[in-house]
């Protein structure tokens, strides 16, 4: 299956440390969260900021590379939000599955009294986390990739 151009497995391999990166921010939020760790310790390994950081390096990648263009930025950051959201979603399902809560259903995150089973929480993720994480993403890659063609313009081909 080709995106693009690209075989799907290119993307892969253009972003798999950066979904490995993201995964160990997550697995240690986790981690931190089923500890005695203080709350405002466990906000500084943040997902969402690991996605942010996973996003610009994926557009270096793209620039330096010379993988594609604007819409390979916006197909490279759907693939990081979904697979952020994945990783959010299989905590909240074990959370459900297992009854004990961990730092994605804790009440500071999400709220047990009107949805116990955390399925709105899992439908926000599957479509406002998705869809604006990937519009957001995007646009902010798209404008990180415009900016540096501007200032160190891509390497003719050999």
């Amino acid at each position: 299956m080709k995106i693009q151009g690209h075989p799907i497995r290119d993307y892969f391999r253009l972003l798999g440390p950066l979904f490995g990166f993201i995964a160990i921010v997550w697995a240690l939020r986790l981690a931190l969260g089923m500890t005695s760790t203080p709350l405002w310790i466990v906000r500084m390994v943040s997902v969402s900021g690991a996605l942010a950081l996973s996003t610009v390096f994926a557009v270096l990648l793209i620039h330096v590379r010379r993988f594609g263009s604007y819409p390979h930025v916006f197909i490279v950051s759907f693939l990081l939000v979904a697979w952020r959201e994945t990783l959010i979603i299989g905590a909240i399902l074990f959370s459900v599955a297992t009854d004990m809560e961990n730092i994605f259903t804790v009440p500071e995150f999400s709220i047990k009294g009107e949805d116990p089973h955390h399925v709105y929480h899992i439908l926000g993720h599957l479509t406002v986390g998705i869809g604006g994480g990937t519009l957001l993403g995007g646009l902010i890659g798209c404008l990180l990739l415009w900016l540096l063609r501007k200032i160190v313009p891509p390497r003719p081909a050999r």
